[in-house]
């Protein structure tokens, strides 16, 4: 990761405490968050004596642990977002809590067992060349599992340009390459939304830089507190890993901890700002300024954070049927409406071709498909007022209840939904002239320059004129500048492929954040990586196959046996396939594997 503090880190210390502790801690809280850096200061010299195969031995034992968890985990998740039982999108808690979390387990154990046995992780995966002098690492699928169950997905990560093949093999497996070298401790601010995040942010902290973890939730996820600390035991046992809870005053007390020498942070870029220099409004904003403007942040130790941004879905013109409309228009529903749209990651502005002489069916579809998905709980704090910053800037917008499309006319000023985040069921369409190349091109460059942040972008288009373009298409993927890329998924897709990487596009400072600095996830332990790209079937199952017998209707387009993916909000059966796929990821068993296959064909 790139460190986002020129301030050198603190050595290990013992036992110590900040200057000015908060006056709201008292001193018992704070000697109780002293005695945890402790403990994990241990556990650094600890996890610094194991072996690359002690270390697979022990993620194993955690795999047991997380699987052993899973469904305590998603019904606990589930509950505290408001989904009963039989809500239809209960399925999202498994897939994005503890199925992640075992894919990323499953990944790691083979990245180290090539390590332990001297091989390197990048061996028999396919690595060439992307546009610009770019070494593409082709990370996904790489298991036979996934070559069946998710064929017509596939994943690449990007390296910065100048990164040759050679010196990716070189660099591949991070710290795992120097395993005596003890990181310190890290302080792990955990998100708030989804439930995977603060376990694979410590596990990367582990891996990926030999740094034992201090994890702080959101005091959201306090429920899943219990389930953290049984899934989480055999990093806790050893002093590799404590949890904590508490308000802004922990926060603030442990960002300042003289025993912890490095901070990642999954949050807003408000939330860092004000760690890094200060609060912005109050009694300390003056001094906050001051620090500013002399370049002297107060957080004296390297940061490194993911903090969302506003997220572009491109819709390239072409010769649609009806079912890629509606297909296309659930697409993008479940992009803004997943997890309610409390999600970093979730599609915020749609941007469409103001000469597709389709436009006007996709908009119908599309506000069908937005319209027609199930309720959900509004439940991340905060959310409701956010929402009504977006009815208040557009007056004219569809308000449905527990959700809100805004589509911009020409006289419009897009710039707040643009530049906003606003974390909420808030869906935006804006339109901008061309089609083929002239589109693509004039679409890259207004979401690049008119859009907030760079972490993820989503962009759909037909084989048929995916192939028309030939070469241009590639230039323009290049020239989106975004952390992860999905052409025709969502690049929440590529969050939970462990082996892609997770993280804003390169170019974020303390002085100017954006979307954030460094990646995680990463699980090949890739050096200089600058994105990944995740590729997936414009048409599912079984429609792909008669597309692919006709050229006018998108020759070319990639086999897959899912029919409508469980994520979808739309999918009548997403609940059951994706507890099933999460179930199989942990216990594996093929009659089981069957029954969530029958399922997800009935979606």
């Amino acid at each position: 990761m790139t460190s986002a503090s020129t301030a050198p880190a603190p050595a290990s210390a013992s036992k110590s405490t900040p200057t000015s502790p908060p006056a709201s801690l008292s001193e018992g809280e704070r000697e109780r968050l002293d005695t945890t850096v402790d403990d994990l200061q241990a556990g650094s010299r600890t996890w610094s004596a194991l072996t690359v195969a002690q270390r697979v031995t022990l993620l194993r034992a955690v795999r047991t642990s997380v699987a052993a968890t899973a469904e305590d985990w998603a019904n606990t998740a589930a509950a505290s977002k408001g989904l009963d039982g039989k809500h239809p999108l209960r399925g999202e808690e498994w897939l994005s809590g503890p199925y992640s979390v075992l894919g990323a387990l499953d990944a790691y154990i083979e990245t180290l067992s090539r390590l332990a046995k001297g091989a390197n992780p990048l061996d028999g995966i396919t690595i060439d060349r992307a546009p610009g002098g770019r070494t593409r690492v082709h990370a996904f699928p790489l298991t036979g599992i996934d070559k069946f169950l998710l064929s017509g997905f596939t994943g690449e990560v990007w390296l910065e340009p100048g990164i040759t093949p050679n010196a990716a093999r070189a660099g591949a497996g991070l710290a795992q390459r120097t395993p005596t070298e003890p990181g310190g401790v890290g302080l792990v601010l955990g998100a708030g939304n989804v439930t995977s995040i603060p376990v694979l942010d410590v596990l990367y902290e582990l891996l990926a830089h030999n740094r034992t973890a201090l994890l702080k939730v959101n005091p959201t996820q306090d429920a899943l507190v219990p389930v953290y600390k049984r899934a989480l035991a055999p990093l806790i046992e050893p002093g590799l890993l404590r949890i904590v809870r508490g308000g802004p005053a922990v926060g603030a007390y442990l960002t300042a901890h003289p025993g912890l020498v490095h901070v990642h942070i999954t949050g807003s870029a408000a939330t860092f700002d004000t760690i890094v220099w200060g609060p912005s409004k109050g009694d300390g904003a003056a001094a906050t300024k001051r620090r500013r403007r002399e370049n002297r942040p107060q957080l004296k130790k390297p940061i490194t954070a993911e903090l969302g941004g506003v997220s572009p879905i491109i819709v390239v013109p072409g010769a649609w049927t009806d079912a890629d409309l509606t297909y296309q228009a659930e697409h993008i529903a479940t992009m803004r409406l997943q997890n309610s749209g409390h999600n970093c990651i979730a599609g915020q502005v749609v941007i469409m071709s103001s000469d597709w002489d389709q436009a006007d069916a996709f908009r119908a579809a599309l506000r069908r498909a937005y319209a027609n998905a199930p309720e959900r709980p509004i439940w991340y704090p905060g959310s409701p007022s956010r929402m009504d910053l977006a009815t208040d800037a557009y007056p004219d917008a569809l308000v449905l209840g527990d959700r809100v499309l805004v589509e911009i006319d020409a006289d419009d000023d897009a710039s707040a939904l643009e530049t906003t985040e606003y974390f909420a069921p808030v869906l935006g369409v804006v339109t901008v002239p061309g089609t083929g190349q002239e589109f693509l091109d004039a679409a890259v460059a207004h979401a690049n320059d008119k859009l907030q942040g760079t972490l993820g972008a989503n962009l759909l288009i037909d084989p048929a004129t995916e192939k028309s373009l030939g070469a241009g298409f590639e230039r323009a993927i290049t020239a989106l500048h975004y952390g992860s890329i999905a052409i025709n998924g969502w690049t929440a897709f590529g969050f939970i492929t462990p082996t892609l990487t997770w993280g804003a596009f390169p170019g974020g400072t303390i002085d100017d954040v954006g979307s954030g600095i460094g990646v995680v996830h990463n699980a090949l332990l890739l050096d200089g990586v600058e994105r990944s790209v995740l590729r997936g079937p414009f048409r599912p199952f079984p429609r792909w196959i008669a597309g692919s017998l006709s050229l006018s209707k998108g020759g070319g387009g990639r086999l897959t046996i899912l029919p409508k993916p469980p994520w979808f909000v739309s999918a009548r059966t997403g609940a059951a396939v994706s507890e099933g796929l999460t179930r199989h990821r942990a216990n594996g068993g093929v009659v089981g594997l069957l029954k969530t296959l029958t399922k997800a064909l009935q979606a």
